[in-house]
């Protein structure tokens, strides 16, 4: 029987390849529902679908509260967070401007404009890469991550507004929060993703962390079963392997540039000449390990969610470079 129920979605940050891959499966599951796309950066590259209406806006302007009021959204997705660039002067006001002050106006309209349910992509990064993290973190860990990097406090902030946001108005608006490990695959442009595919990556000698990586598409799926199947709260994203990097290094075929762990600031430096190197605050996550439990998460859509094995994922990045 053909749906007859409509719904109105609001992507913020529809420009990145994650929120695309989110829109077609929407689309592909409800027809009749309509996506707006909004992005502070060019939309000309997101694909013209039907059900979707796309537009650049600064989330500061009036025009971004007039969007809240002209359309009555049902769902507010919040992906909009901005990858940390190496060079973190370069882009902190501007990360600061759309991770906290454009954090809190997301959420103020979508409480003024009664939003059923706003789902909100952060990052495992907030928990930090530190020698006495326990092994598997759970959500109620302190997140330490701006303790020691200053690039990482717009992150750690954004997700604090987020999580007291939740809790204080959850008699109001249905909220979810969801901190995933490294995401990779081929229609996304992330640190790590582009860390692993280079023949240049740092390849720590002294020390072999490990990781959790989750595909692209599983990815997408949370984001769209959280609008049915999540009830309000923050969950870890991650399936339940985890790989050493030397390892995932290895299944990718990425040789690296073997390196003592006291050297990696130094190199890093040398790479930027060639405009590659990573954040300063990733060179700890080639460290220490900083796993996730996903038991919340598997509490709510299953153990046996996931498409992707973690090698898959890993060998399918490869048809990117």
């Amino acid at each position: 029987m053909p749906e007859i129920v409509s719904r109105k979605i609001l992507i913020i940050g529809i420009s990145g390849g994650l929120a695309q891959i989110l829109t077609r499966l929407i689309l592909q599951n409800h027809p009749t529902w309509t996506i707006y796309g909004v992005d502070s950066r060019s939309t000309k590259s997101v694909p013209k679908l039907k059900g979707l209406k796309t537009v650049q806006m600064r989330y500061s302007r009036g025009n971004f509260e007039n969007l809240f009021r002209d359309n009555a959204f049902d769902y507010v997705y919040h992906l909009a967070r901005i990858s940390h660039s190496s060079n973190i002067h370069e882009s902190l006001n501007e990360r600061f401007q759309l991770s906290v002050m454009g954090t809190n106006r997301i959420l103020d309209l979508s409480l003024r404009f009664k939003i059923k349910k706003v789902i909100i992509l952060s990052t495992f990064h907030v928990y930090g890469a530190l020698s006495d993290n326990s092994i598997f973190l759970p959500e109620d860990s302190p997140l330490k991550a701006s303790m020691k990097y200053p690039e990482l406090r717009d992150v750690v902030e954004m997700d604090q507004i987020c999580s007291t946001w939740m809790w204080k108005y959850q008699n109001q608006v249905s909220s979810v929060i969801l901190r995933p490990c490294n995401i990779i695959g081929t229609q996304i442009s992330n640190t790590m993703s582009n860390y692993l595919l280079s023949h240049l990556a740092l390849r720590p000698v002294d020390y072999n962390p490990v990781f959790q990586f989750i595909h692209e598409f599983d990815m997408a799926q949370v984001l769209y079963r959280s609008i049915e199947d999540l009830p309000t709260g923050i969950y870890n994203v991650t399936t339940d392997e985890f790989v050493s990097l030397r390892d995932a290094l290895d299944i990718i075929g990425s040789k690296g540039i073997p390196f003592p762990i006291s050297m990696a600031s130094i190199f890093n430096k040398i790479l930027k000449v060639t405009n590659f190197n990573v954040p300063e605050y990733l060179i700890d996550y080639l460290k220490y390990s900083c796993l996730l439990d996903n038991s919340a998460l598997k509490k709510q859509l299953g153990n046996d969610f996931f498409r992707f094995k973690m090698e898959e994922s890993l060998k399918l990045l490869k048809l990117k470079s």
